[in-house]
């Protein structure tokens, strides 16, 4: 009954606005209370994060992710995805796939793409006559592809808090990222056709320009997935040097940003992000060092081998649970909240703990379009000044696209580990 009461006042709390971390923690003090066992505890979990050697990759790429968006990168991006695939039936939509993928994989949350191209993207897919509603879909839906791209922010967080080499995730992710965009392409181009909408003529002196104004961040991709993939840096110097390179061409070299006037305000912005993110994990942590002293993992994998006598159901079960979670709980909280209770779960039922990994940000993503209360239905919503209820029927099509992925990527496990073993990173 206590527990009954408790969880009622904790979700009371939550539903008038109390920041998701003062719960947590909460929650955590509460239970080491109940057992007996010192507080002391969550303040280990405190230490042992800050020992993480990958812990320094989120600020940086943070802090990168915030500069290339304050900057005038996302209108040279969309200038030269044009360039290239604006030639094709449905290219400007496939642009617009491209230009958010990339985006998020590099700021690390589809909320910021939404606000961040939007604004771009939309009045051009609207003069280029493609239908209202699949362009506020295809926006809405487009960002969470670059969760399973690297550097992503989410994937480093997984890895930090599943204990998974963030390298395998980020080989594991490419694959699956790419089938998510390969089957919104399709589709992108069958509403091209079907609206016959006028296609850009390949220009090389167009392409040259773009090439020109982006000879910056061209690179950048590049430098980062080639150097991790390549064996010369680690994550976390991948990232120290994403956001140094970021700094000095946008603010030195291209003079996009002031350094004295701009740089520190997002500095302040993108730590604030950061310090939410890392108080959420202390929290969680303790609380999860709770749940594992209580068994709790234990008694959810006795009750599951109850119930659900097969691989397949359990995976059909999880997806369900994570949908339901990613338009619940933002992606950091429920990396950090729900991992610690599945990873053991879902090992006993002989999943690959990569493949999970993957399982889990896909999911999660979608839900981030996922209606009634997915995120970025919200965030689109008041970015493009349309009502809610109008973003639902636009992302459909898009989220049914992105459920037939998930089935491929969920029940086809080598479409994520494929890579990872080909490179001799096999788990």
């Amino acid at each position: 009954m206590e527990i009954v009461l408790f969880g009622l006042i904790f979700l009371l709390f939550a539903l008038f606005g109390t920041p998701l971390f003062v719960i947590i923690g909460a929650i955590a003090l509460l239970s080491f209370y109940q057992a007996d066992i010192d507080s002391s505890a969550i303040i280990i979990s405190l230490y042992r994060l800050a020992n993480a050697p990958a812990l320094l990759a989120i600020p940086l790429f943070t802090f990168a992710g915030y500069i290339l968006s304050e900057s005038k990168a996302p209108q040279r991006l969309v200038n030269l995805s044009h360039a290239l695939f604006g030639w094709m039936p449905g290219g400007l939509a496939i642009v617009a796939l491209v230009s958010c993928a990339i985006f998020t994989a590099f700021t690390g949350a589809s909320g910021v793409t939404i606000i961040a191209l939007g604004g771009l993207l939309l009045p051009s897919l609207l003069s280029d006559q493609y239908p209202e509603n699949f362009s506020l879909g295809l926006l809405t839906s487009s960002g969470n592809l670059g969760m399973l791209f690297p550097p992503s922010l989410p994937i480093i967080l997984y890895g930090l808090v599943a204990q998974i080499s963030i390298d395998k995730l980020f080989f594991a992710g490419v694959i699956p990222g790419m089938l998510m965009l390969i089957l919104l392409a399709t589709y992108s181009v069958f509403i091209g056709k079907r609206a016959e909408v006028p296609a850009t003529p390949f220009s090389w002196g167009r392409l040259k320009t773009a090439l020109k104004e982006t000879r910056w961040e061209v690179p950048l991709p590049i430098l980062v997935i080639g150097g991790i993939y390549g064996g010369f840096f680690t994550v976390t110097e991948a990232a120290a040097i994403t956001a140094v390179y970021a700094l000095v061409v946008e603010s030195v070299i291209l003079r996009d940003l002031h350094i004295f006037k701009d740089v520190p305000r997002i500095m302040r912005e993108s730590m604030l992000l950061v310090g939410g993110i890392l108080v959420i994990l202390g929290c969680a942590l303790g609380l999860t060092n709770y749940l594992i002293d209580a068994e709790i993992p234990m008694k959810i994998l006795a009750f599951m081998q109850q119930y659900v006598t097969s691989k397949i159901w359990f995976l059909v079960m999880l997806n369900l649970f994570l949908l339901v979670v990613g338009c619940m709980i933002d992606i950091f909280s429920a990396i950090i909240v729900v991992v610690p209770l599945i990873v053991p779960v879902a090992l006993s039922f002989g999943i690959d703990p990569v493949h999970l990994g993957i399982i889990f940000l896909a999911n999660l993503g979608i839900g981030y379009s996922t209606p009634p209360v997915g995120i970025n239905l919200f965030i689109a919503s008041f970015r493009f000044e349309r009502p809610v209820v109008k973003l639902y029927l636009a992302a459909i099509p898009f989220l049914l696209i992105l459920l037939i992925s998930l089935a491929l990527i969920t029940y086809i496990p080598d479409l994520s580990l494929w890579l990872v073993n080909l490179t001799g990173n096999s788990p």
